[in-house]
């Protein structure tokens, strides 16, 4: 799939913020407040229910942020939203700086070793404190390799769909 036709969650409705239709809202965007700046949201309550939204405006609310958006007016409205995922289109995000990449981007990558040994596909990604994990599945594995360049990660092709590890095949 293009980077265009790929969608990257930035933030969840988690909340209620007063009684006009306020939403408290989690983002994920770096800063936080940038999640504005990305529109048209996507909100997904449930697989296959999805609400194209452009227009919301927010901001911070103590330690957290709230968000306003067309057309909810009123608490029983907002309430129907609460735990939607936000979503944007990846087109809509800036580029990473070099050597920096979008979760998104990895995700569906072949992964081998620096033998050439194949070792499945990128399923997903996970922040640890230490550093990010990459989910590496191949149907009956799965292996949780971590995400450090020049230690185990060695290259990311996007262009190839392939990424490199130092990693031994059968750990």
């Amino acid at each position: 799939m293009t980077a265009a036709g790929r969608r990257v969650l930035i933030g969840r409705i988690v909340g209620l913020y007063g009684v006009q239709g306020w939403l408290k809202i989690e983002s994920w965007a770096e800063p936080r407040m940038r999640i504005f700046d990305y529109q048209p949201w996507l909100l997904s309550a449930a697989p296959g229910v999805e609400t194209q939204v452009s227009g919301v405006k927010g901001r911070e609310q103590g330690k957290g942020m709230v968000a306003q958006l067309p057309g909810v007016d009123d608490r029983e409205q907002a309430a129907a939203l609460i735990g939607s995922d936000i979503y944007v289109s990846r087109d809509q995000l800036p580029p990473p700086a070099e050597g920096e990449y979008y979760w998104v981007d990895l995700e569906g990558l072949e992964v081998v070793t620096t033998e050439d040994v194949s070792l499945g596909r990128v399923s997903h990604l996970f922040a640890t404190g230490a550093n990010d994990v990459v989910v590496v599945r191949d149907g009956t594995r799965e292996r949780l390799i971590p995400f450090v360049q020049g230690s185990y990660v060695r290259s990311v092709d996007l262009s190839a769909g392939r990424m490199v590890v130092d990693w031994d095949p059968e750990f």
